[in-house]
């Protein structure tokens, strides 16, 4: 069975999208099988990287390493079971088509609450939550005091993900392996960070998580959707001397991988 990855939260513009896809076509470049779906049926951003990426390949003749990408298939309302989700049957149907082929399955969800959503995360064998560096986002994972940044306790999205956790427990499933990214570091506010990276560690043991380093805020990620591109394929498409702030990128891209320790990877981007 594939191992499954989850990016996930209930906010947008944390960066899930641009996670999901380095993460995928990294484990593709290092031997992998991957599938990737998208469930994120309105905006679709890592569906349509993935389909900026087979444009770019298919006009400038690249061949370039890609997850395989696959749709929630439409289902007849008459093949469902008493009292069965759509929704349901069709992301099952997806990841069944993916499950025996694929070494991994990555799969995105949406910024907001929604059924696919919730139903992936208890799919998932490796969660990834990346948040944006600041109070803002931290209050995705959990209610603070204002005046002393105390944890007063998990939010709904925590607490949809221990849902997660005890339902995979019911089925007999092995945990949840679940790992909070911080996106978005800045070069300056180290106090802020302080701040945040403190109360995470507080969380953390609270209520389960590990935390991983992230992206630092680039330029170079909002150049690199459009064409479908990742960091690691920059020398393919012509870029013979990488600047500092692209090398530094690709190295805090293999420090996500390592903390990942997903099964069978041996980091070698």
């Amino acid at each position: 069975m594939a191992h499954i990855i989850v990016t996930g939260n209930e906010k947008g513009g944390s960066g899930k999208s641009t996670t999901a896809m380095h993460i995928a076509t990294a484990l593709v470049r290092m031997g992998h099988k991957v599938g990737a779906l998208d469930l994120d049926l309105r905006q679709r951003s890592f569906g349509r990287y993935i389909e900026n990426r087979q444009a770019l390949c298919a006009r400038e003749h690249l061949v370039l390493p890609m997850p395989d990408y696959a749709e929630l298939p439409e289902v007849d309302a008459a093949q469902l079971g008493p009292n069965e989700n759509i929704n349901d049957h069709r992301l099952s149907v997806a990841i069944s088509g993916l499950d025996e082929a694929c070494d991994f399955v990555v799969i995105d969800c949406p910024g907001s609450h929604t059924r696919l959503s919730q139903v992936a995360h208890s799919l998932a064998d490796t969660l990834i939550t990346p948040m944006n560096d600041s109070f803002v986002d931290f209050d995705l994972l959990a209610r603070t005091d204002p005046m002393t940044n105390k944890v007063l306790g998990p939010s709904i999205y925590a607490e949809m993900v221990w849902q997660a956790r005890q339902l995979r427990a019911q089925a007999g499933l092995k945990p949840i392996d679940w790992i909070v990214v911080r996106n978005r570091l800045g070069a300056q506010q180290m106090h802020n960070k302080r701040k945040i990276g403190e109360a995470l560690e507080q969380l953390s043991r609270r209520i389960g998580f590990r935390v991983a380093p992230g992206f630092n805020e680039r330029v170079i990620f909002r150049e690199l959707f459009p064409r479908g591109l990742t960091l690691l394929d920059l020398r393919d498409v012509g870029v013979e001397q990488l600047n500092m702030s692209n090398v530094a990128a690709r190295q805090e891209l293999r420090d996500l991988l390592t903390a990942l320790r997903l099964p069978g990877v041996t980091v070698s981007v």
